[in-house]
């Protein structure tokens, strides 16, 4: 494992991208069919999928619609045209969708998705409308939310179901208990879930997301002084109005220890330490370190900070990115992490790295005794967090694509200035930083590999030796 260094670099400039549009009809109707495929070799006569704010991932990655304000619920037989059930507020919105655009989603207004109090006495039944989709005491069906247990966590795991209890207890009362089952993993497993294969416009997107989440952490750093409040870094940020993936999150002063806090008014003082976040839909950019020039501004036992605790993280996430090749079991990045950062002094408690998604966490192949391999189409968080009552913490938090030859020809050839982008910052971490990629990483971030230690002196950031 090579060693670290602190070197003085310009942070480079990729370009910007234009927001590309959306999955076409094409590949909606292709998604569809695969769900469709997935369906069959199960044995399943229907698919609902069920969606809300928060959990909306699997719904639109199906169909292009994002409920907003509301839930939502999709039905899909083996054959036919899929449909959707959507409230009151979300039915002029459907046409966001092209399945729905071209007719070729049906839909409905089951009121009692609506918020509470709004109209709600103009719909049919539930059960009416699942009778009406042909779902019958014959039918196994399969429930999709966004998350499926195993049998360590629940008994029978198959049968719990994060969905709305109304809706399963329908469901069960016309098939029956045990004909209606979690099917979540189709979609998200993280060894064969349909939505761990990105396509070319997968990946131009969550491209554009990271460029977005990138560009704003940088203005972040470099324009963050001292005496600013968390708000005035964060509004550096320029939030854009693209849909977030999780909550910005800032942690500083007081809260400091609050890795999940947004910001609350705390001001920058130099020798304290500072984590933030920035996550648009398939992207999240973090970056963690001190407010400081140099080890000088540090509290006196933190001041072997580089030396003794984020160089080591530096070589480490290193070698994770030098591994990260297709073939690679999940379970060598734990093995990686934990027999060179012992969690006794680094306090590594979640996977280290995991995939992402629309939503910002679909599944992880990171974990002990992991046999599931690294596979093209897979988009993985770089996202290791070490925590250090003494040391604070590091993050080098970006996303990368795996992506095999096939797969690199067809996003060079339908989206060029994308490819263009991933091989200069390929070129930048190999020739700057010293960082060993395989082949088939293509960085989406414009700070990919980046990790400045000091947030007052920003050009100062680590890079293994040549």
């Amino acid at each position: 494992m090579k060693s670290h260094i602190l070197a003085e670099v310009d942070w480079p400039e990729f370009g910007l991208s234009e927001m590309p549009s959306g999955p076409s009809l094409d590949e909606l109707e292709n998604r569809i069919n695969n769900a469709r495929a997935a369906m069959e070799k199960r044995g399943l006569s229907h698919l609902v999928v069920y969606a809300d704010r928060e959990h909306f991932a699997n719904l639109t990655y199906l169909t292009g619609f994002d409920p907003r304000f509301e839930e939502s619920v999709l039905i899909i037989r083996p054959e036919g045209t899929p449909l959707i059930l959507v409230g009151n507020e979300c039915e002029g919105y459907l046409p966001v969708s092209p399945l729905h655009l071209s007719g070729k989603l049906r839909h409905e207004c089951y009121q009692t998705l609506s918020p509470l109090d709004q109209p709600r006495s103009n719909s049919r039944l539930l059960k009416t409308i699942f009778l009406d989709e042909g779902i019958d005491e014959k039918s196994l069906i399969g429930c999709v939310g966004w998350k499926y247990l195993s049998d360590v966590e629940q008994p029978n795991a198959k049968f719990a179901i994060d969905l709305p209890s109304f809706i399963v207890d329908t469901l069960r009362e016309i098939s029956g208990w045990d004909r209606v089952i979690n099917v979540t993993d189709i979609f998200m497993h993280a060894d064969y879930g349909l939505r761990t294969f990105c396509t070319p416009s997968e990946i131009a997107y969550f491209e554009y997301a990271n460029i977005l989440a990138s560009e704003g952490m940088k203005r972040m750093i470099m324009n963050m002084n001292e005496g600013m409040t968390d708000f005035e870094v964060m509004a550096q940020a320029q939030i854009n109005g693209v849909p977030l993936g999780c909550h910005p999150t800032f942690a500083t002063g007081e809260r400091w220890n609050l890795g999940l806090a947004g910001p609350s008014g705390e001001k920058i003082i130099r020798g304290n330490p500072l984590s933030t976040n920035l996550c648009y839909w398939g992207s999240n950019c973090c970056r963690a370190g001190w407010i400081a020039e140099s080890s000088e501004d540090l509290p006196e036992m933190a001041k072997d900070y580089i030396e003794n605790f984020a160089g080591k993280y530096f070589e480490v996430m290193a070698e994770w990115l030098r591994i990260l090749k297709i073939g690679t079991p999940g379970g060598e990045f734990f093995s990686l992490v934990h027999e060179n950062m012992p969690y006794d002094k680094y306090g590594i408690l979640l996977n280290p790295g995991h995939l992402i998604h629309l939503d910002e966490w679909l599944s992880a192949p990171m974990y002990k005794d992991s046999t599931i391999p690294i596979h093209s189409g897979m988009m993985i968080q770089v996202d290791v967090i070490p925590f250090s009552p003494t040391y604070f913490s590091s993050r080098m938090e970006d996303s990368v694509v795996i992506a095999d030859g096939s797969l690199q020809k067809a996003l060079k050839s339908e989206y060029p200035q994308c490819f263009k982008r991933c091989m200069k910052r390929r070129e930048f971490m190999a020739t700057t930083l010293k960082l060993e990629l395989p082949d088939e990483v293509l960085p989406l971030s414009n700070i990919a590999g980046i990790v400045p230690p000091y947030f007052l002196n920003p050009q100062q950031i680590f890079a293994l030796e040549a």
